[in-house]
């Protein structure tokens, strides 16, 4: 098992790659024109595709999230409250953050639902460390 500052390094990094995945798709990096795109403005951006679309929310709930996640492990170690809980929380965090990531992105509602859930418990257990 990781430990919670590692999960929040991966949690960084994998926000990170959301969003430059969203932007890549939304830009459409890789069509004719993209390449002026991502180097301008973006003042000329073309109607998102469903998958761009997905890619789009998908990071900024993983930004949501991850301003939880960072508030709830930096208040365990201010308070000195590390333990096997919190750090098993911050690993459910991550694993299923990551798993969330593809779900979305496919379209796959209901157990993208599911897995977000997953998620939300981590941090509730991470939470319950610093009360408990």
């Amino acid at each position: 098992m990781m430990t919670d500052t590692t999960i929040l390094v991966l949690s960084a990094i994998l926000t990170w790659l959301t969003l430059c995945t969203s932007s890549g798709l939304r830009i459409r990096a890789f069509q004719p024109g993209g390449t002026d795109r991502a180097f301008g403005n973006r003042d000329d951006l073309p109607e998102p595709t469903p998958l761009a679309g997905r890619a789009d929310r998908a990071a900024k709930n993983m930004v949501e999230n991850l301003a939880m996640f960072v508030a709830l492990v930096a208040a365990v170690h201010f308070a000195s409250k590390a333990s096997e809980q919190a750090t098993l929380g911050a690993n459910i965090f991550f694993w299923s953050r990551l798993a969330f990531w593809p779900c979305y992105l496919a379209g796959i509602p209901y157990l993208r639902t599911l897995i977000w859930l997953a998620s939300i418990l981590g941090m509730a257990m991470i939470a319950a460390a610093l009360v408990w």
